[in-house]
């Protein structure tokens, strides 16, 4: 329990010791204040913990700073602080930890309300940044600690929402709103395959809109198309009767009525990429009753339309046996895959027919059980996940887990290769092991040793969810069988894992023992050559190519390597060369520092792309494949495109990696 937050006198004593902690810290010596921190923080978690204690941290949180607190870590620097990041830390069962964040937060919000000029943050940024960190803890705000959040941070389970309560009261509920609605459309233009997420912050405004208490004022306008997509998406649902009435709604439909039902449940499918589960109950609906009403409800254009009735009987059983109001996302999977044709590849069809009566091997039926639930089959929630992963193949996450180069695989293949997809699928669901070869050499799942996760994933979609382990575990098993190779092991494994269509040729910029940047000159001008369209005869990539970047934080700092995946180059919308490329890291839209922004919409993506001007792209790329055969001549590019690419690198990631002349060389 909490220390009890009605006694003013309690508060008073407790923020006299924390002034003279503060006192006493300011007054120490550089060398010796990490030895005063302890008693800082250890007040000021108790002061949080008494009615009234925010508001005084608040209002002491320039005197608390002078003195040195965040001295040293990444909270000197507000500026460059991420709001996503405080989901983790405002969670976090480290105490102090947790209390530097709130002592953090509560800081900016006196800077956002004027009390605290500060000098390297303005009011309106701070405002901003609190904002969003009020809309990425929307869940810890509404919701009373969970059994999770008890287990794991005890009696600091507290801390966060009392932080969260007065920073919603002090900036207001509106500004949550309506930085929310823009950050679930920000996240639904990359149409992601798992969207339980953004479902529950959905639901969250929902209820801040019923609720009589919680005065929105002029915010959350943009909210009805989220909230009806879910809960009332055509005439029959709008007041979210329920599924049981709804179906009653039905069956009393004529083909006008059902006709018009289907077109706004498709309407407002395509244009959120969510589905609502009365879409599920219409669609199954109309199978048994008026089938030829599926093509509107499915909101197919003349090409998927053409693609079911070629394989009327196998999508009708699809749908039979996977769509449900708790699978109802399978329905948008099942439009797509339709819209792409793929059924139309002479393995797809059949291998599909096989999915749908896949015996599931114990161990695989209790995992999806756990992530999932049981208030559908296993089989239902693995086929909808399928379906899912097949129409959207640049939505698949990797989760909170390092396993990239797994979830980049099965989005290659499902983007390139889908019937070898659904092989993989076969094998891990119903086998419980998958076998790969390695330079002609079976690799087992079942016999390798524990993969790049140290746990298994639990918080990713159905075919992540049995097949990711797998192929973790092959993964790096490849890796192991290259030790003693000279280089990056990365040069042998990936065209082994991936598949044929990754380029033998290699590249990479980093010598592998001692870190430091190699042959960058030939490294740019290699890879003009082979992907720029004006320097590689205009011709475009053909297969998706496993890539490597170093990934920097918003002060372009280097974080660590990460898998991506290539996928095409050409001229945005304003005529500027660009990289198209797939993320496996669940939000592709980041601000890598040094103006190099990640963008996700309006600059001609395509749904799960992500994409930077050609040479801020390789600005950050260490590693690339390429056929040798093609091309392995170096372009004549211009000393300014040069130039303009290394400059990025010497003020990001290569500020430690590159010689010392090189850097002198920059700075003149």
């Amino acid at each position: 329990m909490v220390e009890p937050d009605n006694s003013n006198d309690k508060l008073a004593l407790l923020l006299t010791r924390l002034e003279a902690a503060v006192t006493a810290l300011a007054q120490a010596p550089a060398f010796a204040k990490p030895g005063k921190l302890p008693r800082v923080l250890d007040t000021a978690r108790r002061v949080i913990c008494v009615e009234g204690g925010c508001a005084a941290l608040q209002a002491r949180s320039q005197d608390i700073e002078s003195a040195g607190l965040f001295h040293g870590s990444d909270w000197a620097e507000p500026q460059i602080l991420l709001p996503a990041l405080t989901a983790t830390t405002l969670r976090t069962p480290n105490a102090d930890t947790l209390v530097i964040e709130i002592l953090s937060q509560l800081r900016l919000l006196a800077v956002a309300l004027g009390e605290y000029q500060h000098p390297h943050m303005s009011a309106e940024q701070a405002h901003h940044f609190l904002t969003q960190v009020l809309a990425v803890n929307l869940s810890l705000l509404f919701t009373a600690p969970g059994e999770a959040e008890r287990e794991q941070m005890g009696r600091l389970a507290e801390l966060p929402h009392r932080l969260l309560e007065h920073l919603a009261t002090s900036i207001g509920y509106e500004h949550i709103i309506d930085k929310l609605i823009e950050e679930i459309w920000r996240i639904l233009q990359q149409r992601p395959i798992q969207v339980d997420a953004v479902k529950h912050m959905i639901t969250q405004i929902a209820i801040c809109q019923a609720n009589p208490e919680i005065d929105l004022g002029s915010s959350g306008q943009g909210a009805d198309r989220l909230v009806s997509s879910l809960f009332g998406p055509t005439q029959a649902c709008r007041e979210d009767p329920g599924v049981e009435e709804y179906q009653q709604k039905l069956d009393y439909m004529d083909t006008s009525a059902l006709q018009s039902e289907a077109t706004g449940m498709a309407r407002a499918m395509h244009d959120t990429g969510l589905v609502s589960p009365y879409h599920g109950v219409l669609v199954r609906h109309l199978l048994e009753n008026d089938e030829q009403l599926l093509v509107e409800a499915l909101g197919l254009s003349s090409t998927g339309r053409d693609c079911l009735l070629c394989y009327r009987s196998l999508v009708h059983e699809l749908i039979r046996a996977s769509v449900f109001p708790a699978t109802c996302q399978g329905i948008y999977g099942l439009s797509l895959l339709l819209e792409r044709g793929i059924l139309y590849q002479p393995a797809v069809s059949p291998a599909m027919w096989r999915q749908l009566g896949l015996p599931l091997a114990p161990v695989a039926r209790e995992r999806l059980r756990l992530a999932f639930g049981d208030s559908v089959s296993a089989e239902a929630y693995l086929l909808e996940g399928v379906m899912c992963m097949l129409g959207l193949p640049l939505g698949v996450g990797q989760g909170n887990n390092p396993t990239c180069q797994s979830a980049r695989a099965l989005s290659m293949w499902a983007y390139n290769d889908p019937d070898y997809l659904l092989q993989m699928v076969a094998w891990a669901a119903r086998d419980d092991e998958i076998i790969m070869h390695f330079e002609g050499q079976p690799i087992s799942s079942r016999e390798s040793q524990s993969g790049v996760a140290s746990l298994l994933p639990i918080d990713l979609d159905p075919v992540s969810l049995l097949v990711v382990p797998h192929l973790d575990r092959i993964y790096a098993e490849m890796g192991r069988r290259c030790i003693g190779r000279e280089g990056d092991p990365h040069r042998w494994v990936n065209p082994e894992f991936h598949g044929w269509w990754s380029g033998r040729g290699f590249r990479i910029n980093v010598d592998v023992n001692t870190g430091a940047l190699i042959d960058l000159d030939e490294f740019i001008r290699h890879f003009y050559a082979t992907c720029h369209p004006y320097y590689n005869g205009n011709q475009p990539l053909i297969h998706p190519q496993p890539a490597g970047i170093a990934v920097t934080d918003s002060a372009a700092r280097f974080i660590g390597w990460h898998a991506i995946t290539i996928l095409r180059v050409a001229l945005d919308p304003q005529d500027c060369m660009r990289v198209y490329f797939y993320n496996p890291n669940n939000d592709s839209g980041q601000n890598w520092g040094d103006g190099v922004t990640v963008s996700t919409a309006g600059n001609g993506e395509r749904f799960g792309e992500a994409s930077l001007p050609f040479e801020q792209f390789l600005s950050r790329l260490y590693i690339y494949h390429y056929d040798p055969l093609e091309r392995d001549e170096l372009a004549d590019v211009s000393r300014e495109e040069i130039d303009q690419v290394m400059d990025h690198i010497r003020r990001s990631w290569g500020a430690s990696r590159l010689p010392a002349e090189e850097l002198h060389a920059g700075a003149s």
